[in-house]
């Protein structure tokens, strides 16, 4: 680690329990949109990718009531 993040973690540690609360739930939720952007892109690729295979007929979908008799039959 930084010397900078060693500074940091000393002085956090220092605040009261709710406040580290407050400070730990924003960084978590600023990983989570990180993450949330980037799957999100990946799913927009992916989704695009599927969409021409069936418009080209490189692909043929599955009706859902076709997929979910299935599903029941197998899990039933």
């Amino acid at each position: 680690m930084t010397e900078t993040m060693e500074q940091l973690k000393v002085q956090l540690e220092r605040l009261p329990s709710q406040a580290r609360a407050e400070l730990a739930h924003f960084l978590l939720c600023s990983l989570e949109q990180e993450a949330d952007a980037d799957a999100d892109a990946a799913w927009e690729v992916e989704l695009a990718r599927r969409v021409a295979d069936i418009q080209s007929g490189k692909l043929v979908g599955t009706p859902a009531a076709q997929v979910f008799a299935e599903l029941r039959a197998q899990f039933s």
